[in-house]
């Protein structure tokens, strides 16, 4: 009987990246943690490279009090140790657009529905706005 792939190879080297992170998150100080994601991002394959380094910049301008690290092996901004948003490169996972997306801590609450996750393909200068805007809200 032939065994059933659970999670792909992608999933799987994404889980053993949080196990990693998580047993060296302890030590981290916060300029260690800026460098291990701007250490990532340059990884990154230059379509993903090029939109990661603006939605980095963004994130820590517009809220600077989030701390970065690594979140599954993508970059991630935390507020009080919990992941507030990430940024998943199309790489990541072979799919066909980047993603930018925020978990339950950020405060992006809009009635009983609202959008956690946003593909990002382009960034624009009307992009960057909208990014800048969301990440002020979700921070809080």
């Amino acid at each position: 009987m032939a065994k059933t792939k659970v999670f792909s190879e992608e999933e799987r080297a994404a889980m053993k990246e949080r196990a990693k992170e998580s047993r060296a998150r302890a030590k981290q100080t916060p300029e260690e943690g800026d460098a291990e994601v701007l250490a990532k991002i340059a990884e990154f394959d230059e379509a993903d490279r090029e939109l990661a380094e603006k939605v980095h910049a963004i994130v820590r301008k517009n809220a600077p009090d989030l701390a970065p690290r690594l979140w599954y092996g993508q970059p991630a901004y935390a507020k009080d140790g919990k992941v507030l948003c990430f940024f998943q490169p199309s790489g990541k996972f072979k799919t066909r657009y980047s993603t930018l997306g925020f978990n339950d801590v950020a405060a992006l609450d809009d009635g009983a529905m609202w959008p956690v996750a946003f593909a990002v393909t382009k960034m624009t200068a009307a992009l960057e706005k909208r990014i800048a805007a969301l990440v002020k809200q979700a921070a809080g």
